[in-house]
């Protein structure tokens, strides 16, 4: 049982509120929204910040339900994702992570780094250009939701995969949200 203190003292240090970790659905998905919905209700934050994390959140668990690989790795681990949601004094951050199938971390690579070489001008085009382009996948996708949340954060994503077997990696994805008012 000691681990259950443990892990309430690492969620004590890293200001983590809210941690989900099993199978994405949407109902889980919008049970998440609104737990963590209240939760900025009940400390006062502004709606500017509200919004941008709330749309941050969004994004990211999409991303988990939409486009998280079927992968079972054990019985236990079928379809296992994690989000997470710490609040510190100058910052919101939220982080996810998900099995994906190797043949992917590449093309996911690539199109993260391309995002955060890119400055606010540079987000927008890019952003005008897989709308206008119609560069969107079967699933709704072509990177527009990170080209989003890199710009409602104003932050580069920080993102890392580490390798579970020759099939399969971690994605791991980590925006910051500023709680000061920065204007789009």
């Amino acid at each position: 049982m000691k681990y259950i203190y443990e892990l309430h003292k690492t969620m004590l240090q890293q200001n983590l509120i809210l941690v989900y970790e099993g199978e994405f659905t949407q109902e889980i998905t919008k049970s998440v929204l609104a737990m963590a919905e209240r939760n900025m209700e009940s400390v006062g934050e502004e709606s500017n910040i509200k919004r941008k994390v709330f749309n941050v959140m969004v994004e990211c668990l999409q991303n988990i339900c939409k486009h998280a690989d079927e992968i079972s790795l054990e019985e236990n681990m079928k379809n296992s994702a994690i989000f997470m949601i710490g609040k510190h004094a100058n910052e919101y951050i939220i982080t996810t992570g998900n099995p994906i199938n190797n043949d992917k971390v590449g093309g996911l690579n690539n199109k993260l780094e391309q995002i955060n070489s890119l400055d606010k001008e540079g987000l927008k085009a890019l952003y005008k250009d897989i709308i206008r382009n119609g560069d969107l996948s079967d699933k709704g996708g072509a990177g527009l939701g990170f080209v989003d949340m890199a710009r409602k954060s104003g932050q580069k994503l920080e993102f890392d995969f580490q390798p579970i077997n020759d099939k399969i990696s971690f994605f791991s994805l980590k925006t910051t949200i500023p709680r000061v008012n920065t204007n789009e």
